[in-house]
């Protein structure tokens, strides 16, 4: 058997793969695309075992424990893939992203206070009032 052609289409494979990670933008694609390029790697160890003739069979071993590593990764992956869309509404990695930055922006500091408060609160009695008027006058 020539090693070319399982060498050549794992390339391929591969490739398609990494576009398919860096041009989608859902998480679910962006998944596939990895369990496919870890496809990939799994035919490049199995055809050079076959190719050096390896009597302890190492690499279909190795792709065993690929296999146990992307099945592992694919069930932790969905699973965040779907919390993350029940809570946010789109499993959009772009999107995603950005509602992350707008939300530690829009986030003050406790020791802050914004144009509606004129004084800091004195003592612990009188923060939580202190923030239930600024929630108000934010409202």
């Amino acid at each position: 058997m020539h090693l070319a052609y399982p060498a050549v289409l794992a390339a391929l494979l591969f490739c398609t793969g990494l576009y398919g990670v860096l041009a989608r933008r859902n998480a679910i694609l962006v998944l596939m695309s990895v369990e496919l390029m870890l496809n990939a790697v799994n035919l490049n160890l199995v055809a050079f075992d076959v190719w050096l003739r390896d009597a302890l069979h190492s690499g279909q071993a190795l792709t065993l424990f690929t296999i146990a590593i992307a099945a592992a990764e694919i069930g932790i992956g969905l699973a965040i893939v779907l919390a993350v869309y029940r809570n946010r509404g789109s499993s959009d990695v772009d999107r995603l992203r950005d509602t992350a930055e707008t939300d530690e922006a829009e986030e003050l500091p406790d020791d802050e206070y914004d144009a509606y408060d004129a004084e800091a609160p004195e003592d612990q009695a009188t923060a939580p009032a202190g923030k239930a008027k600024k929630a108000e006058a934010t409202a």
